[in-house]
């Protein structure tokens, strides 16, 4: 009985496998690792790629559990490899901007915010800095909590100490989230449409998951 149950259960992962590669890997470029919004297109969102990428990890982690034949231990593998370009990607794309980062702890000004969209052809901007609400800590929390949560689970993301500097600057940058006024989840800023930052309880509550969380 126990033998059949894990075979059923394996039936079910493969189909969800098929599901994950259909919606999200298809699309996910073979060199930045970054997924697209649409097909026609290489306008990338940070927050889009994480939330879409945690499918992907998810069934990584349930292959492992059930990891019974060659073949399933494969599958983790190349699902969990999968995570790790696409989070790489991001981390590239943003460790391009790491002057804004540290022009952006001085003024908190919005246009000089990491960008919440790149390119999934070259990792580079897409749209200008006052061209988009692109200051939406809610997005770089998100990833920094992510980014934990897989290195926890034994998902090596992070290469050198360039690359942790450059987190733990990310972690002073969403700090005071509590009181910056931001585009949010949203994107649109405040409620009149005005395209006016302000404060989002999405980006507080965010940062404050991620603050808590992270351990690096």
């Amino acid at each position: 009985g126990k033998m059949r149950s894990r075979r059923n259960s394996g039936v079910r992962l493969d189909y969800y496998q098929r599901l994950v590669c259909r919606t999200i890997l298809d699309f996910q470029d073979p060199v930045s690792g970054l997924i697209p919004s649409q097909k026609q297109g290489d306008h990338a969102w940070v927050r889009d790629n994480v939330y879409s990428i945690l499918a992907v990890w998810a069934l990584s982690m349930a292959y492992k559990k059930n990891a019974d034949l060659d073949e399933d231990r494969a599958k983790t593998y190349e699902l969990e490899q999968a995570c790790v370009k696409m989070m790489r990607g991001l981390l590239m794309a943003m460790m391009r901007q790491k002057d804004k980062v540290e022009k952006f702890k001085m003024t908190q000004s919005p246009t000089d915010s990491l960008h919440a969209k790149y390119s999934s052809e070259t990792l580079s901007s897409v749209v200008g800095d006052g061209e988009w609400g692109h200051l939406q800590l809610d997005a770089t929390s998100l990833y920094l909590l992510v980014l934990a949560q897989m290195t926890a689970s034994g998902l090596q993301i992070i290469f050198n100490l360039d690359e942790v500097a450059f987190i733990q600057n990310l972690v002073f940058y969403i700090e005071t989230t509590y009181c910056i006024p931001d585009y949010g989840i949203w994107e649109r800023g405040d409620k009149t449409n005005h395209g006016l930052p302000e404060l989002n309880s999405s980006s507080i509550g965010m940062a404050k998951v991620r603050i808590f969380n992270f351990k690096f």
